[in-house]
C-alpha cells in the first residue's frame, strides 16, 4: 500500500480532507457567483479580494483574530467542565437530577443577547462577561448528551466491577467514563460550533477590547464590505478549526470505535 493511500484511508486524515476540499468548494462556488451574476463588489467581494483584505491587514487581524480565538477556547473550556461535572453529579443523585434539570432548560430558552446584557451590569465590560456567554452556549449540550451517555451504560457491567471489588470511583473510571465518551465528544462538537457565536455576542455587549465581533459592526458601519466578509470568514475558521481538532481528539480517545481488536490483544500476541 502507498503512502498516500494509506493516508486516505486513515479516517480522520481523510475526514480532514474532505473538510478542506468542501471549504475550497464552497470559495470557488463564491467566487463563481460574484462573477457570474455581476454581484457588486460593494456589495458581495469576490474571495480573492477578501483573503488580499486579511492579508493586507495582517497586524491588526492577528490581534482581532487572537482576541477572538482566546475568548472562544477559555470560554469553552470551562463550559465544557461545568457541564460535564454537573452531568456527572446529577447522574449520580438523581433526585438532585430531576429538580436540576428543568431549570437547565429554562435557562437555554432565555434568548443568549437577554443574558449578555445583564451580565455586563454584573460584571461590568471586560472578559468575565464574555467568558461566561460562550460556557452558557456549550456547557448544556454537554449536560444533556454526558447524562444520556451515563443512563445507557450497561447495568450488569456495573454490577460485575462492584462484585469484583471496585469502589465507585474505580467504577466510574473504569465502565462509566469510557461508556460516555462518544456521547460526551457529540456534545463537544456541537458546542464547538457555536462557541465563537457566543464569544461574538459577548463582543458586541461587553467587549473592553476590540476582537471580530466588534471589528464585523465597525467595518460594516464604514461600508467596509471586504472587511466585513473577512471578519465572518475568520469566525468561520475558528469553528470549524474547533470542530476538526474536537475529531482528532475523539479519534485519539475512543481508539475501541475504530479498531477491530484491542491494542493490548495485540502485544500479548
Amino acid at each position: 500500500m502507498t503512502l498516500s493511500k494509506a493516508i486516505i484511508r486513515h479516517p480522520v486524515i481523510a475526514q480532514i480532507c474532505f473538510w478542506i476540499v468542501a471549504l475550497l468548494l464552497i470559495g470557488v462556488l463564491w467566487q463563481g457567483a460574484v462573477v457570474m451574476f455581476e454581484v457588486p463588489r460593494f456589495v458581495v467581494p469576490t474571495p480573492a479580494a477578501t483573503i488580499e483584505m486579511l492579508f493586507n491587514n495582517g497586524p491588526m487581524v492577528r490581534e482581532l483574530l487572537w482576541q477572538t480565538f482566546k475568548e472562544t477556547v477559555s470560554g469553552y473550556i470551562i463550559g465544557a467542565a461545568v457541564g460535564f461535572l454537573l452531568a456527572v453529579f446529577m447522574s449520580q443523585l438523581p433526585l438532585m437530577g430531576r429538580l436540576i434539570y428543568p431549570a437547565l432548560v429554562t435557562s437555554q430558552a432565555i434568548p443568549i443577547v437577554g443574558i449578555a446584557a445583564p451580565l455586563v451590569i454584573i460584571f461590568g465590560f471586560g472578559m468575565t462577561p464574555k467568558l461566561i456567554v460562550v460556557g452558557w452556549i456549550v456547557f448544556f449540550p454537554v449536560v444533556v448528551n454526558v447524562m444520556d451517555g451515563l443512563a445507557q451504560v450497561d447495568q450488569d457491567q456495573i454490577n460485575l466491577a462492584r462484585l469484583l471489588g471496585g469502589t465507585r470511583l474505580r467504577t466510574f473510571l473504569i465502565v462509566k467514563l469510557p461508556a460516555c465518551l462518544g456521547p460526551l465528544f457529540s456534545g463537544l462538537k456541537i458546542g464547538a460550533s457555536y462557541a465563537v457565536t457566543g464569544a461574538v455576542i459577548g463582543e458586541w455587549t461587553a467587549s473592553s477590547r476590540m476582537g471580530l465581533g466588534t471589528y464585523l459592526l465597525s467595518a460594516n458601519a464604514q461600508m467596509n464590505t471586504p472587511g466585513v466578509y473577512g471578519a465572518m470568514l475568520l469566525m468561520t475558521l475558528i469553528g470549524v478549526g474547533s470542530f476538526v481538532t474536537l475529531l482528532v481528539i475523539e479519534y485519539v480517545a475512543t481508539p475501541w470505535r475504530h479498531r477491530a481488536t484491542s491494542p493490548w490483544r495485540r502485544v500479548r500476541d
